[in-house]
């Protein structure tokens, strides 16, 4: 598949001098020695043309921290690339590359993808080159992993390994359905337990960054906690869908809106909140700066609060890894 790519990354990696060269006892007698010299670590992972100019898609844990990157053709050739933005919370980023005429893939119909259906995972496992494998949609609309901060993942029993990040999930018409992330594994191979960010939020993502080389969120200023049977039921409520605010931002938006600590959030203008992940995706898909109205319980009562949407903050990141696993 011509539109999927190799990428391998750079980065110069420099040790901080040992705590013992401070101690000028240690100085005394053993000299002032030179710090470690720096050393070259390299990475590698898979990318997807999305434009005929050169713009790709990959993971932000392939190039987080990369010096150089450098991203190799179908055709042989093998270009620099530069990052355009980067989305941590989701695990994405653009690159750029000084090329026009590319093959570029089609994306896939958002939510067309049914559970059962035969998906085939393409890129560069272990730097052998680009590679198929096939597979089924195990499940759609995974959360909880602990992998990315907003996660709504396909799962695939499709063959993922190191080096396949970033890579295409595509459906039997080769349409781009899915973005390959991460895998389950307890041996750092495949065991048959793969997760692909969905093509509707990666091209949203891909779309705001390649405009303003970032992503811009909604945010109102919450903490929430999903509603279990035994809290649903403290409640009085019939079901444990919905939201439970364990704590609100003095001063924040949902403050000023009416929001209280201890509320249930049902719905977002209308949609329904099943847990804490789809609260969050419902309010990080707000515009900053519009009124929003957020329907909750309040002692067996509903109510619907309107409510400012702020702009969501950067977040910090953790150090990057090889490769994302879950173990």
């Amino acid at each position: 598949m011509p539109a999927v790519v190799n990428i391998f990354t750079q980065q110069t990696i420099r040790s901080p001098a040992h705590p013992a060269q401070q101690d000028p006892v240690f100085r005394y007698f053993f000299g002032d020695r030179q710090e470690a010299r720096p050393r070259q670590a390299s990475n590698l992972g898979s990318g997807v043309i999305v434009s005929p100019n050169g713009y790709i898609l990959t993971n932000h844990h392939v190039v987080e921290a990369a010096d150089e990157i450098q991203v190799a053709l179908a055709d042989g050739r093998s270009l620099p690339a530069r990052v355009v933005g980067t989305d941590p919370e989701t695990d994405l980023a653009v690159l750029k590359i000084d090329a026009d005429q590319l093959p570029a893939i089609t994306f896939a119909q958002a939510d067309s993808l049914k559970v059962g259906d035969w998906v085939l995972a393409v890129g560069n496992p272990f730097g052998v080159g680009q590679t198929v494998t096939a597979g089924i949609v195990s499940a759609l609309g995974r959360t909880h992993l602990g992998i990315n901060t907003f996660e709504n993942f396909i799962q695939t029993d499709a063959a993922i390994n190191p080096g396949n990040s970033g890579g295409a999930l595509v459906d039997a018409n080769g349409n781009l359905v899915g973005v390959n992330s991460a895998i389950y594994s307890r041996t750092g191979g495949s065991q048959g337990i793969g997760f692909a960010i969905p093509v509707s939020i990666a091209r949203q993502v891909m779309e705001q960054i390649i405009q303003s080389g970032g992503v811009t969120r909604g945010w109102v200023g919450i903490e929430v906690q999903d509603l279990s049977p035994e809290l649903a039921a403290s409640f009085n409520l019939k079901t444990a869908e919905g939201a439970l605010i364990a704590g609100v931002l003095k001063g924040g938006p949902a403050e000023v809106g009416g929001i209280r600590p201890g509320d249930i959030l049902l719905a977002v203008n209308s949609k329904k909140v099943a847990d804490s992940a789809t609260l969050l995706n419902l309010i990080a898909a707000l515009q900053p700066g519009v009124e929003a109205q957020l329907t909750v319980s309040r002692k067996q009562q509903s109510r619907v609060l309107n409510v400012q949407v702020g702009r969501r903050p950067v977040q910090r990141t953790l150090a990057p890894e090889a490769e994302p696993e879950l173990n």
